[in-house]
């Protein structure tokens, strides 16, 4: 497990503070009736602002010390690898994973296990830095010295994971991508 992320906790918010609420909601297609999953969520500072606009909203990480942020936040906060969530196919109406895939170890498994929770009709968003940057190349690089264990991948690559019949955007703003995949169907 990668402990990085209990040490820099309790200070994480601060040093990478969310700003792109207005994307977000554009992207996630919100308000939404219903549940939203924040995958690899951390410290909930994405789904703390998303709260407004779902009934509910629930946070997995595999970090202690972030889901202790996401908690002091009134967030619920579940200890879950990606790889292997403890919910029922076709959950969630809405799902995230902001800035975390690149840290997960097993990321075919995390996209098909995400695809599998997503509601029918339901949306999921990953946002992604764009590694075809060059700026992100040196974040790469960096994480790789901080021995992270970080592997980053562009976002065709991601869209490649999902099934041929989901719908698969790709939206490129700055240095970071959101794959945005519609599951076919209408949510009940």
């Amino acid at each position: 497990m990668n402990h990085h992320f209990d040490f820099i906790a309790p200070f994480y918010d601060r040093a990478i503070p969310f700003s792109r609420l207005e994307k977000m909601v554009e992207v996630l297609a919100l308000p939404c009736e219903g549940r939203l999953l924040d995958a690899g969520g951390g410290t909930g500072r994405v789904a703390s602002v998303l709260q407004p606009y779902l009934t509910e909203v629930v946070v997995a990480d595999v970090s202690p010390g972030m889901l202790n942020q996401a908690r002091a936040k009134g967030l619920d906060a579940l200890n879950a690898q990606t790889e292997r969530l403890p919910f029922a196919d076709n959950f969630f109406e809405r799902i995230l994973m902001v800035d975390a895939l690149h840290h997960v170890i097993h990321q075919a498994e995390t996209l098909g296990e995400l695809y599998r929770i997503l509601q029918p009709g339901g949306r999921l968003v990953v946002e992604e830095p764009d590694i075809r940057t060059f700026p992100v190349k040196l974040i790469a690089i960096a994480e790789k010295l901080a021995l992270m264990r970080s592997h980053f991948l562009s976002p065709s690559e991601i869209a490649a994971f999902f099934p041929d019949q989901a719908q698969v955007k790709i939206e490129i703003q700055d240095y970071n991508a959101w794959v945005i995949v519609q599951k076919p169907g209408v949510l009940g």
